[in-house]
């Protein structure tokens, strides 16, 4: 019985907590942010298991967000052609419409017999300087060779 009350007590915590930030997160309008991007990938040795890869990110971007990044990626290959995962982190540092400062980026990127679902988010309360409070997703279209981005975000009062 004890467990069940606190399992019980963090739910209601975890739900009370959940309310109370959806309604003190006041948001200004959602903005959009568009360029290019060019990507350098450096495959760090690992010898744990071939199916394994680590890379460094670095990355220079031009447009509305002008910034460098640098970052890590994980990946897991699979016996499957076209399927595997990855999961990466990476710090922009730059100007977003004018606005100087840095946040963080979370990827998690899934390819299932050549299907690709990927998702790119901020990491929350992990903007600087005049980019505090800043959320949204990074999404990244690849034409003839060229990155894309459109990045949809919105400022935390």
């Amino acid at each position: 019985m004890p467990i069940r009350r606190h399992a019980l007590f963090f739910m209601l915590t975890l739900v009370a907590a959940y309310a109370a930030a959806s309604r003190s997160r006041i948001t200004s309008e959602t903005m959009h942010a568009h360029g290019t991007f060019d990507v350098k990938l450096t495959p760090q040795s690992d010898d744990i298991d071939p199916t394994l890869g680590r890379m460094t990110i670095e990355k220079q971007i031009h447009g509305d967000l002008e910034a460098t990044s640098k970052g890590q990626m994980l990946t897991v290959g699979t016996a499957v052609q076209g399927s595997g995962v990855y999961v990466a982190v990476e710090r922009v540092t730059g100007k977003l419409n004018g606005r100087s400062g840095s946040f963080a980026m979370h990827h998690t990127g899934v390819m299932e017999r050549g299907t690709a679902n990927l998702k790119i988010t901020i990491v929350p309360d992990s903007g600087t300087g005049e980019l505090t409070g800043i959320y949204g997703t990074f999404n990244i279209t690849i034409t003839d060779g060229k990155h894309l981005y459109d990045l949809t975000y919105s400022h935390s009062q």
